[in-house]
């Protein structure tokens, strides 16, 4: 990973961007889908990279940026939608006791407090359930929902009334008294357990205990064994399906369409906090939570105050050290401000509030035996090493497979199959060999593949990145379906009729194995005609979207074949540049030979650099990508592009930006280019006609009065344009 302060803004940008879609990837698979597929630990790795980048170039924050983002959207959900009257916020993360103590610290400097001053603290175990809000008025149960994304979530009040902790209606001393003489202030005189706010949101955790949700799976497997009797069928218990821990039981039994299988699971509740409420019944943390237990609101019996820092990392030890023991799932303990005008005053960062935080434990680990490493290949060719191992229990979950990551992980690791291996489950959801027992012991080193072991093409990573990748592209059945998919997906050639489900059933069929395949559908009329669910019309349908697609847009079909680093914007820009497809493919051949003119054409485009070269010389180094190329463009004639900038005295010229321009933004100065018919390019050289100096301008400002071409600050460009447009 590269340093920051090493790292051109251009760089961190294209970073930034990355991150940004990556944890909104794992959020969606967490939040929405209950199936995370790497650990709490990896991406707090990815969180807290991206906050470096944020604050080493403020100025390039995102509007996606992930701390913006609370949980993830509700998209493809049974349940009606709900829109929070108030946020439901996430939490910041600590994972050392100086972690815990800058928190306090900060805590004060923002409050101005005096070093005597007492910052007293609630802590409460953090529980791994599904966040809900429950709304009550005038005692009574109105509404349940789920998080979502902290702004939208999902309708669960029909199945949160078939949860036996859940109160239908609050009542004064319904519940057990949460504090003891000396565990701090009570609730304010009128409330707590002799009156009920008209409007109370209460927000907490569902959850399912690590029996029953034992107990849960175990009866998933009877009842499995039983239909599979009934029919005379043999029954196979791997293909059972079965929840994975207790989360993502309670996260499924919850979000149900149907409410009587949540009620036939054993679900359970403890809040933790509050929302909207139209009154409080105390003036400290401390006190509400006791309000709302006496109103018969489950809480845990771990939730205590505290005042020192040494007091709050005491407890911190206890409950880790209690944790194995306990019969519900937790990952850390929350620490919040007890002064409600403390928290009031401190407030809230984009998606978390300042005056809490989530002291997070380490992973559980245990000893095994590493059987075997697979590889896999995923879609875009990414070889990912599997180990198998002999199974063990972690954390109450049987592990049986481990993540090796890529080959530098095999690498530091030294693991090789037979080695005793400390495996742990990261944030306790994926697990990982953390170390490897008996790397000394005399055995071959694991050799990681250089050829796909799917389709034994040559794999290979490249410079600077450490996943090793198969070039195969659409010969690779690892990767064809996904490939075609996105050839006729709406941003590349854009085939009405031909989606994903259409794309699967002609590959199983047989029908179709590449791009040009496509456009030979034609003649399996007949064939398509005869499949289920194809009629006449809709057949006849398809041949003419796909007829109409042979003199498509140039740039949508280079972005169809997805060219590793060549996006949409990229693919536009090199047939701006290069005007055809054939010219491009003749680029393409002479960076696979290394050509050096070729290679310094392509990258002095602007927003095109040596990863691009690398990636099309890539491409067409591989005799079986050339054979895809040419059978497709043997197949369909995408037109030359036209520029439709007016002839002016820049026609043909190169012009290139440099520094920051106060006026305008970089990309609005290259379409002001392109519209006067020049090409704006990235770096100075002796091609290059005009450079527009901003503030700041340094080598390339320098190059250019060094090779006598001519300069203009941002002014100067904007009378430039003036004059040829007027």
């Amino acid at each position: 990973m590269a340093d920051i302060s090493k790292l051109s803004e251009a760089d961190a940008a294209n970073e930034m961007m990355r991150l940004a879609k990556q944890i909104a990837h794992h959020n969606r698979l967490y939040h929405a889908n209950d199936a995370p597929e790497i650990s709490d630990g990896e991406y707090d790795a990815l969180v807290r990279r991206n906050n470096e980048l944020e604050a080493a170039f403020p100025h390039l924050v995102r509007a996606d940026s992930p701390n913006k983002q609370v949980g993830a959207a509700v998209e493809s959900s049974p349940l009606s939608k709900v829109t929070h009257e108030q946020r439901m916020m996430s939490l910041d993360n600590g994972f050392s006791d100086e972690d815990i103590a800058d928190f306090i610290a900060r805590v004060r400097r923002y409050l101005n407090l005096n070093e005597d001053e007492i910052v007293a603290m609630t802590a409460e175990d953090k529980i791994d359930g599904l966040s809900v809000a429950l709304r009550y008025k005038q005692g009574r149960l109105v509404q349940a929902a789920t998080r979502g994304d902290g702004q939208v979530g999902e309708d669960v009040t029909a199945n949160v009334r078939m949860i036996g902790d859940i109160p239908q209606t609050l009542y004064p001393g319904g519940g057990r008294d949460l504090m003891s003489e000396d565990s701090g202030p009570r609730p304010a005189p009128g409330y707590g357990s002799s009156n009920i706010p008209d409007i109370f949101e209460i927000r907490g955790e569902i959850y399912m205990s690590k029996a029953d949700f034992e107990g849960l799976n175990s009866r998933l497997m009877e009842e499995a064994k039983a239909a599979s009797d009934a029919k005379g069928m043999d029954f196979d218990p791997e293909k059972v399906r079965q929840f994975a821990n207790p989360r993502n039981a309670a996260a499924g039994s919850l979000r149900q369409k149907d409410a009587q299988v949540t009620a036939s699971r054993p679900l359970k509740f403890w809040a933790h906090g509050w929302g909207v409420a139209s009154a409080l019944p105390a003036d400290t943390q401390m006190g509400v939570m006791q309000a709302i237990s006496s109103w018969g609101v489950p809480l845990s019996p771990l939730v205590q105050r505290f005042e020192t820092l040494e007091d709050i990392l005491a407890h911190y030890r206890r409950i880790e050290a209690e944790r194995a023991e306990l019969n519900y799932d937790i990952d850390g303990v929350v620490y919040k401000v007890d002064r409600l005008d403390w928290q009031q005053r401190l407030g809230f960062v984009a998606k978390a509030p300042r005056w809490a935080l989530a002291h997070k434990f380490p992973a559980e680990q245990a000893q095994t035996t590493l059987e075997a490493i697979d590889i896999q290949v995923g879609r875009t060719g990414k070889l990912t090493p599997v180990g198998r191992l002999t199974p063990v229990t972690v954390g109450g979950v049987v592990v049986s497979n481990v993540t090796l990551h890529n080959r530098d992980e095999i690498a530091r690791l030294g693991v090789r199959p037979g080695d005793r291996v400390k495996v742990q489950r990261a944030g306790d959801v994926i697990p990982q060999i953390v170390e490897n027992l008996t790397r000394d012991e005399p055995r071959d080193p694991y050799h990681f593949p250089d050829h796909c072991p799917r389709c034994d093409s040559e794999a290979v990573a490249e410079e600077g990145e450490v996943d090793v990748r198969c070039t195969g592209g659409l010969i690779c059945p690892a990767q064809r379906a996904q490939r075609l998919i996105h050839f006729v997906s709406r941003a590349a050639l854009d085939i009405e009729g031909l989606g994903e489900k259409s794309v699967l059933e002609f590959l199983d069929a047989g029908l179709i194995k590449s791009p040009a395949d496509i456009f030979r559908l034609h003649g399996h009329r007949e064939t398509i005609l005869a499949r289920e669910g194809w009629q006449d019309k809709s057949v006849d349908n398809l041949l003419k979207s796909i007829e109409d697609k042979r003199e498509g847009d140039p740039a949508r079909f280079l972005f169809g074949l997805g060219i590793r680093h060549i996006g949409k914007t990229t693919s536009q820009d090199l047939v701006k540049n290069y005007k055809t497809l054939e010219n491009i493919r003749k680029l393409g051949l002479k960076l696979a030979t290394g050509d050096e003119n070729a290679r310094e054409d392509l990258t002095s485009i602007d927003g095109i650099g040596p990863t691009v070269a690398d990636a099309l010389g890539e491409f067409f180094h591989e005799t079986h990508n050339r054979a895809v190329w040419d059978d497709l463009f043997g197949e369909v004639h995408p037109p030359e592009y036209v520029s439709t900038a007016r002839e002016t005295e820049w026609t043909g010229k190169t012009i290139v930006f440099t520094g920051k321009l106060e006026t305008m933004s970089r990309d609005e100065a290259k379409a002001q280019a392109e519209s006067l018919g020049a090409k704006a390019a990235g770096s100075v050289s002796s091609k290059t006609d005009l450079v527009v100096a901003g503030p700041g301008a340094g080598s390339k400002l320098k190059k250019a009065e060094s090779l006598g071409v001519r300069t203009v600050d941002e002014a100067g460009w904007a009378d430039i344009v003036a004059a040829a447009t007027a």
